[in-house]
């Protein structure tokens, strides 16, 4: 007889603990998720596609995500993206060549009052400036690893 499918927060801390691990959700582990679940890997999948969260390709160690919503649009976020191309010299979704950085974007962070906002990790940065933005890409470098 067959288990009944877990809580959904047992997928979603599996999940977790592999994206933390291994900074992406590389196929290999969705399926050996889905066998020790024992739940279909299209439900494995729609999980980790659902929560921005999850990567199914690999990341930059810091993962820049710079809002564009329409605050932030308004407020210059678009410069700010362009200057962060060139600074960490990457494409949206590329990762920079010392494995630091990913660049993206998305579209609400739901701080307006601070646009053009961007968020590195669970740190919210407002009030953006392209000198802003230099300063936190620069602290992050010289962080010890």
């Amino acid at each position: 007889m067959k288990q009944t499918p877990p809580q959904g927060g047992v997928l979603i801390r599996q999940l977790h603990g592999i994206q933390s691990r291994l900074n992406y959700l590389p196929r290999e582990e969705l399926e050996r998720v889905s066998e020790q679940l024992d739940i279909p890997l299209s439900q494995v999948y729609s999980v980790a596609t659902f929560f921005t969260s999850f990567s199914l390709t690999p990341v930059g160690k810091h993962v820049v995500n710079v809002c564009v919503g329409t605050t932030c649009h308004v407020k210059g976020a678009s410069g700010i993206v362009e200057y962060m191309e060139r600074r960490l010299e990457i494409p949206l979704d590329g990762i920079s060549d010392d494995g630091l950085f990913t660049l993206r974007t998305l579209r609400c962070l739901g701080c307006c009052s601070l646009a053009p906002v961007m968020k590195i990790g669970d740190k919210v940065y407002g009030h953006l400036t392209r000198a802003k933005a230099e300063k936190i890409i620069q602290r992050i470098r010289k962080a010890p690893s």
